[in-house]
């Protein structure tokens, strides 16, 4: 067919020219983003004068027709066309005839697709966050059934003082409260309109973009219009936050395959989201962990393409530029797709607690407790630290925790140890005794549990109002 810029030339694109140059095949996801954009900059050109009445009715009853008829499977998007826009402008104008060829006045597709980017991050933006908030919810619910859940708390996967699982998992709780603050940070950054920004330097038509800017849920125009066409910020922090949310679905991942094992015996993964071996009819293993954990990788190199696609371009628009949505698409499909099914994991996980609290009463988790019980018997925290460290030695020469010790053994290490030791070596005194804000103490835990509660039923405001 010929193409919307064919005038300036004699010949035709050489076919192997034209698929390497056509971005049908992936941009036509972009089909509602494109006609939404296109209906209201057909208003805003009747309000100016630019077109009819007539002409407007036209226009937006073709392009409501090919949504429908896209929408149903009636129409279908082929690589005749260049990209999505030359495949609706050509289709409105087979169906409404001369006033299809006006809709482009006052604009470029350099515009065009700028502004179909940032319909389309602004919608994935909140899609992702209501897919967070979902797996909040259900880690809202394990924590509230797992206050009083002991497990060991790890640093260099070394067990180190005991907490619960309430609190193991508020920290991703927390990781995800954060991954919501940064995808409503970038929604706030992509919310103005690049439309009427023209090829690269406006329009002599009289466009009211203030206008186009609301109608389609900007806080308004973009204010420099070779910016306008050049800048993929925002799919680029998009990709950072997805990025981000990866790499904490990732050590979520990581524990679970790790509390999966035999070793620990944590975790038992439901049936229905694990797998088997071809060859050993034993195994059960933790594919959706594992898959999560790779996927991440490759949500990265698509941040990592898109930055080096970037970082080398002149003002304004460059035909690189098109390289920023396939990788894109896949990233954002592909963290819809890891949150879903890692939440549905979760949420139908089955925790063995008496597994956690028998790990937890081993490996002197107890000890910082033991330290502090010295500390409060008035012996200096340092000399404290000492006497404990000489106490665990001895213990693993004796093959025992600290509290199968006896007295008398325990007095060979220090006097001030007396037989209220061992309910100060408790593991519900170890960690109910923690209840500062933050800390793993059952009275702590419930305050946090409770703010979490009201963050998820929304009383905190939020961004995404416009789109």
């Amino acid at each position: 067919m010929a193409q919307l810029w064919g005038g300036r030339f004699t010949k035709d694109t050489d076919r192997n020219v034209y698929l390497f140059n056509a971005s049908i095949d992936y941009d036509k996801r972009l089909y509602a983003e494109d006609i939404r954009g296109s209906i209201v900059h057909a208003q805003m050109l009747k309000k100016q004068g630019i077109i009819s009445d007539s002409e407007l009715a036209d226009i937006s009853n073709g392009l409501s027709a090919i949504l429908k008829q896209l929408e149903e499977g009636t129409l279908k998007i082929t690589d005749e066309y260049e990209d999505i826009h030359s495949f609706v402008e050509a289709n409105l104008t087979r169906m409404v005839g001369e006033a299809g060829k006006k809709l482009h006045t006052g604009r470029s597709r350099n515009d065009q697709v700028a502004l179909d980017m940032k319909l389309y991050v602004g919608s994935a933006l909140k899609t992702i966050d209501s897919e967070l908030k979902e797996f909040q919810k259900i880690l809202l619910r394990v924590m509230e059934e797992n206050i009083e859940t002991y497990m060991p708390g790890f640093t260099h996967l070394q067990k180190a003082q005991p907490v619960t699982l309430a609190h193991h998992l508020g920290a991703y709780f927390e990781m995800f409260k954060r991954d919501r603050q940064r995808l409503a940070d970038c929604y706030e950054r992509a919310s103005s309109c690049p439309l009427g920004a023209g090829a690269l330097a406006g329009t002599t038509y009289p466009l009211d973009r203030e206008y186009v800017a609301t109608e389609l849920g900007f806080d308004g125009p973009t204010l420099n219009s070779m910016d306008s066409v050049s800048d993929r910020d925002h799919v680029i922090e998009m990709l950072s936050a997805l990025s981000i949310i990866m790499m904490h679905l990732s050590r979520f991942s990581e524990e679970v395959i790790i509390w999966n094992s035999n070793e620990y015996g944590f975790v038992e993964i439901d049936d229905s989201f694990s797998t088997g071996s071809s060859i050993m009819p034993q195994k059960k293993n933790p594919d959706i962990a594992e898959l999560v954990r790779g996927k991440t990788g490759r949500v990265y190199g698509h941040l990592m393409a898109m930055l080096t696609t970037m970082k080398g371009l002149p003002l304004a628009y460059n035909k690189d530029m098109q390289e920023d949505k396939e990788g894109t698409f896949d990233a954002v499909d592909t963290v819809k797709e890891c949150i879903t099914m890692f939440r549905q994991m979760v949420d139908t996980m089955k925790f063995r607690k008496d597994v956690m609290a028998k790990s937890a009463m081993i490996g002197f988790t107890n000890a910082t407790d033991a330290a502090d019980y010295l500390v409060r018997k008035g012996v200096a925290f340092r000399d404290a630290h000492g006497i404990i460290g000489r106490l665990v030695l001895c213990c693993i020469e004796k093959n025992k925790s600290i509290e199968e010790m006896s007295l008398d053994e325990l007095k060979e290490i220090s006097e001030k140890f007396e037989n209220d030791i061992y309910d100060a070596v408790s593991l519900k005194a170890c960690v109910e005794r923690r209840n500062t804000v933050g800390a793993p103490g059952i009275k702590a835990m419930k305050e946090v549990i409770e703010v979490y509660r009201r963050y998820l039923e929304g009383q905190e405001p939020s961004v995404y109002t416009r789109i």
